[in-house]
């Protein structure tokens, strides 16, 4: 297993020297942010973030990510040129030695959150979803105060893309997603690098929007899209997780035994209310979920992949991006780090 810390490139107010001294770290995730969605990315920016990192002694091998652009999403009739586009920076990546790259499938809306800096008791802030408060909005509308989404739409571009959905239903995404998938493998194969499906966050439907990646079910029905290895899994704990009816210890141990599972994002969720959720601390103590036991279930079925401590409050007083701030995330690797030595020695 690598552990690995989210970098959102130079403009990202963690700097890499901070983050090479946080113990047990071996590399970054990151991804060329300054291209728009269904383009090629240059060769001289995946090889600057390649540079950057392993001039401070980190590694640059997975992705996060290679956006899907919604056309392929909407199974449009110009899907092929962006899954085209997208096969040629798989190429690209797999050329500077990335090996997985995580991406979602998730129309419209990335993660969504009701508020991004809630105060919790000991003073620090937290990401917070409260059901209720999404519910109220409307995005066909132009509000677009609620954060996690692609905040590039216009009111006019936003309200033409939701009237574009209301022909795609879980069907139609299904079909979409398995023509997506069929295309790129082949592809993957050749250049030995993973594709790994992040799950849908929350892992339910929003403001009318299909929803897919939810639980396992639908986790099973996507692996059964192609059966290759290549074709596998983002276990995101505080994602899927924030649903009740996913048990995480036990996805993680039948999806690594699987061999499906390339990457972890480990977070800890207090789930408080029905569909309504707190980000927490990593330790298992402070949340809904049992981080040791998925991250023994992992260990005890094989899984050798990548790990990164996901999305930590803000605390000492840190500013920054929500969720990514730099000294509860090392604190969170330093929990999964001691976690898997001690269950290594068990």
């Amino acid at each position: 297993m690598k552990i690995t810390f989210r970098w959102y490139g130079k403009n990202d107010s963690i700097p890499l020297e901070y983050i090479r001294q946080i113990p047990a770290i071996t590399g970054i995730v990151s991804a060329v942010y300054n291209i728009p969605v269904g383009e090629v990315w240059p060769n001289e920016s995946i090889t600057e973030l390649k540079t950057l990192a392993e001039a401070n002694g980190l590694e640059f091998e997975v992705v996060e990510s290679v956006p899907v652009h919604e056309d392929i999403k909407l199974g449009k009739s110009t899907r092929d040129k962006y899954i085209e586009a997208y096969c040629e920076n798989i190429r690209s990546l797999g050329a500077h030695g990335v090996k997985v790259i995580c991406y979602n499938f998730m129309p419209v809306f990335d993660w969504l959150r009701s508020d991004l800096s809630s105060v919790n008791e000991d003073g620090s802030t937290s990401l917070i979803y409260r059901n209720d408060t999404v519910l109220a909005m409307d995005p066909s509308k132009g509000d677009l105060s609620l954060p996690g989404w692609d905040e590039s739409y216009t009111k006019e571009g936003l309200q033409e893309l939701l009237s574009d959905y209301k022909a795609i239903g879980e069907k139609e995404l299904w079909e979409n997603l398995a023509y997506f998938i069929n295309k790129i493998i082949p592809v993957c194969e050749k250049c030995d690098v993973k594709m790994a499906i992040h799950p849908d966050d929350p892992p339910w439907g929003i403001f009318g929007l299909p929803r897919i990646i939810t639980n396992e079910e639908n986790l099973d029905k996507f692996l059964a899209i192609n059966n290759s290895v290549y074709n596998g899994l983002t276990l995101c704990t505080g994602s899927l997780g924030v649903s009740p009816a996913n048990n995480m210890p036990s996805l993680a141990a039948k999806y690594a035994a699987m061999g499906r599972i390339h990457f972890v994002h480990a977070r800890n969720v207090l789930i408080d209310g029905e569909r309504c959720f707190r980000e927490t601390a990593h330790p298992s103590r402070f949340g809904s979920l049992d981080m040791f036991s998925v991250l023994n279930n992992l260990h005890d079925n094989g899984f050798d992949g990548y790990i990164r401590p996901d999305h930590g409050r803000m605390i000492w007083g840190e500013t920054g991006k929500p969720g990514y701030g730099l000294y509860d995330r090392a604190l969170g690797a330093a929990y999964i780090d001691g976690l898997w030595e001690a269950i290594t020695k068990l």
